[in-house]
C-alpha cells in the first residue's frame, strides 16, 4: 500500500540510526544481561503488592478488596505509560529516555515505601507503574541493536529477565515483608532502581531515531500502523485476553493462599510464585522457536497450557500441590504466547518497533488491568470457583482469536 505510506506526515520507516548500524550488531552479552536486569526491576516493581495485599489491608485498616485494587492501579498506570511514553522511543535518544524513566519509577517506589496512608500508596504505585515502561523501551531496543537473525533470541533474553524480575519480585517482597514489613520492599527497590539506571547509562549504546517529528505526530502514527497491519491488533488482543486470564489469578491468589484453606504467610505466598520461573525459561525457548518460524505451533501449545493451568487451579482451592503445578503451567503458556506474539508484531514493520510495541503492550496491559478488576469482582461475588470460571472463559476467547488470526493469514 504505497499510498498509505506517503500520506503520513511522520515517516513510519525512518533510516536506521548510526548507533544501531552494523557496528553495534551482535550486542555484547553483558549489555543484554544488564538490559534484562533493568527490565526485570522495572516490571517487577508493579508486582510487589500481590503477595502483600493482606498486610497492606491490615496496616491501613482497609478491606482486602480495596487493597487488591492497588494491583489494578499499577496496571492501569503502566498502560498509560505505554501509550503516552513508549512511542517516544521512535523520537528521542533511547538510552537517555530509558534511564530517565527508570529514575522516575524509582521515585515512585520511594513514595510507596514511605506511604502513611492508602492514598499515598496508590499515588506511589501509579507513579512507579507509569514510568516503569522503561522496560518497553529496552525490549525493542534489544531487537534493534542485535543481528536480525538473532533478534528473537535477544528479545527472549531481555524478556526472560523481565519475567524473572516479576517472579523474584513476588518472592522477595514476601520475604522482606516478613523480615521488616511491607514498606521495606519499596524502600530497597527505589535504591536498586537508581543504581541499575546509572549502570545502564554507562553501558548501553546510544540509539536515536533521526526523524524530527512532533509528539502528536508520533501518537497519530500509531493509528496508521493499526490500520495498515490488522495482525498487530489481533495479536495484541490475543495477548490481552491471555494476560487478563492470568491477572484474575494474580490479583486474588494472595487472598486464597492467606485464607483458611491454606493459611500461608506473605513469605510463603511469595515462594509459591517461584513456581512460575519456568515461564521465564519459556520466553527464551519461544524466542528461538519464533526465529525458526514455528509461531503457529507455539501459539496453539501455549493456549492449551493456559487452559490446563486453570484446571489445576480449580483443584488448587484445597490442594497447594495442584496450585503450584498450576502456577508452573499457566506461566509457561502466558509467557510463551507473549513472546511469540511480540516477535510477530516486531516483524510487521521493524523500523516502527517502538510504536508497534506501544500499541501491542498498551492493549496487553489493558487486558491485565481488566482481568485484575474482574478478578476482584469475581472474588467478592463468588470466591475461588468464580475466579476459575472467569480465567477459563478468557483463555477460551484467546484461543478463538488465535484460530481466527491463523485462518485470516492462511487466506491471504
Amino acid at each position: 500500500m504505497p499510498g498509505a505510506r506517503t500520506s503520513l506526515s511522520m515517516p513510519s520507516s525512518p533510516p536506521t540510526p548510526p548507533s544501531a548500524s552494523s557496528a553495534n550488531r551482535g550486542l555484547d552479552a553483558s549489555v543484554l544481561l544488564l538490559m534484562a536486569i533493568a527490565s526485570g526491576l522495572c516490571a517487577g516493581g508493579n508486582y510487589f503488592n500481590q503477595p502483600l495485599l493482606h498486610s497492606i489491608a491490615l496496616d491501613f485498616g482497609v478491606s482486602e478488596t480495596t487493597a487488591a485494587l492497588t494491583v489494578t492501579a499499577a496496571q492501569v498506570s503502566y498502560a498509560c505509560g505505554l501509550v503516552l511514553l513508549v512511542p517516544l522511543g521512535d523520537k528521542f535518544e533511547r538510552r537517555r529516555l530509558a534511564v530517565t524513566l527508570m529514575l522516575l519509577a524509582g521515585l515512585g517506589q520511594f513514595i510507596s515505601g514511605f506511604a502513611a496512608s492508602i492514598h499515598f500508596l496508590f499515588a506511589g504505585i501509579m507513579m512507579a507503574g507509569m514510568f516503569s515502561v522503561a522496560a518497553q523501551i529496552l525490549v525493542p531496543l534489544a531487537a534493534i541493536l542485535s543481528d536480525p537473525s538473532r533478534s528473537g533470541r535477544a528479545v527472549g533474553l531481555v524478556m526472560s529477565g523481565l519475567l524473572l524480575g516479576i517472579l523474584a519480585a513476588r518472592s522477595v517482597a514476601g520475604i522482606l515483608s516478613s523480615l521488616g514489613g511491607w514498606h521495606t520492599v519499596y524502600r530497597l527497590s527505589s535504591i536498586t532502581m537508581v543504581v541499575v539506571a546509572l549502570l545502564l547509562w554507562r553501558k548501553l549504546p546510544t540509539s536515536r531515531n533521526p526523524a524530527q517529528v512532533s509528539y502528536g505526530e508520533v501518537l497519530r502514527s500509531m493509528g496508521v500502523l493499526m490500520r495498515r497491519h490488522p495482525r498487530l491488533l489481533s495479536r495484541a488482543l490475543m495477548s490481552a485476553l491471555a494476560f487478563a486470564s492470568v491477572s484474575a489469578l494474580f490479583s486474588t491468589m494472595a487472598l486464597l493462599l492467606s485464607g483458611p484453606s491454606h493459611g500461608l504467610s506473605d513469605a510463603s505466598i511469595g515462594l509459591v510464585g517461584l513456581a512460575g520461573v519456568a515461564g521465564a525459561l519459556m520466553a527464551n525457548v519461544a524466542g528461538r522457536c519464533a526465529d525458526r518460524g514455528w509461531t503457529r505451533e507455539a501459539g496453539v501449545a501455549c493456549v492449551l497450557l493456559l487452559l490446563a493451568g486453570w484446571g489445576c487451579f480449580w483443584l488448587g482451592e484445597t490442594s497447594l500441590a495442584w496450585f503450584i503445578v498450576g502456577m508452573l503451567v499457566i506461566d509457561l503458556g502466558l509467557q510463551g504466547l507473549h513472546i511469540t506474539n511480540q516477535h510477530i508484531v516486531f516483524e510487521l514493520e521493524p523500523e516502527a518497533r517502538s510504536r508497534m510495541n506501544a500499541v501491542y503492550m498498551t492493549t496487553y496491559f489493558i487486558g491485565a488491568a481488566s482481568g485484575s478488576a474482574l478478578g476482584s469482582l469475581a472474588w467478592l461475588h463468588g470466591g475461588w470457583p468464580t475466579i476459575c470460571v472467569l480465567g477459563i472463559v478468557l483463555a477460551l476467547l484467546c484461543g478463538a482469536l488465535l484460530i481466527r488470526d491463523e485462518r485470516s493469514v492462511a487466506a491471504r
